[in-house]
């Protein structure tokens, strides 16, 4: 079966290889947008929390 044709009609190559072999897993970027976004969500939880019982 050729690759480029499958491609080309559109259909899922599964067994292509991965670009990348040498990132697997998490990089360090990830990890510390995961931490920045936690971190964000956590500090405002209780202002929300205060405001819609204010409103409330």
């Amino acid at each position: 079966m050729d690759v480029e044709n499958v491609r080309e009609r559109g259909g899922v190559v599964a067994f292509q290889d991965h670009p990348f072999p040498e990132r697997q897993g998490f990089s360090i970027e990830d990890i510390l947008w995961a931490v920045g976004i936690w971190s964000v969500i956590l500090t405002l939880t209780p202002a929300i929390a205060f405001y819609l019982l204010m409103v409330a």
